[in-house]
């Protein structure tokens, strides 16, 4: 030890060459993986020789290593994990966004489908059941409006529904909720 804290590198190797075929079987136990066992056990060594000047002769030499060993596998399983739950969250992020932006592809595909069928309606359906979802008159501002009866206007509307759902045949599940969201 006293060696190590004089600089010699001779000691260094001596010592390199007494623990690490231990520390690497340690590691690779522990990692599981040949390259990155290598790279821990040089970050071990790297410790030893940039931490010499701080160790005590009454440090056991084994005991610092193996110590510093387990620290570093901890720490770097920490930062894998960090990582791993990191990746999973963009993962993640990417799935939701990839489907939310095909649900508003979706939805302004059958808007569009929407709005071609209701340009398809009589005229006066159309002004009536337009000024009901887009206008938000109710029956009666309606009615009063056009010069018509508060039952004819709700008869236009009720019309008008049921025909979209006929037209749109496939769609009609999701038209009773597109329409109240697109409309209401």
């Amino acid at each position: 030890m006293i060696f190590l804290l004089e600089s010699d590198h001779n000691a260094y190797m001596e010592i390199y060459n007494r623990y690490s075929k231990g520390l690497y079987m340690k590691t690779l136990q522990k990692v599981g993986d040949k390259d990155e066992s290598k790279d821990l056990l040089q970050e071990v060594f790297t410790a030893l020789w940039q931490n010499r000047f701080s160790l005590t002769i009454d440090t056991p030499l084994g005991g610092y290593l193996y110590a510093t060993l387990r620290y570093m596998i901890i720490k770097r399983i920490a930062h894998e994990n960090v990582r791993a739950n990191y990746l999973s969250s963009l993962s993640q992020l990417s799935l939701i966004d990839d489907v939310l932006t095909d649900g508003l592809v979706r939805e302004r595909e059958l808007k569009q489908v929407i709005e071609k069928e209701i340009s398809l309606l009589p005229d006066k359906m159309q002004k009536v059941f337009r000024m009901s979802r887009e206008r938000h008159l109710s029956h009666k501002e309606i009615a009063f409006q056009l010069g018509l009866s508060e039952s004819t206007v709700k008869k236009h509307i009720n019309n008008a529904l049921k025909s979209l759902r006929v037209k749109l045949g496939a769609f009609s599940i999701l038209i009773g909720l597109t329409l109240t969201h697109l409309f209401f």
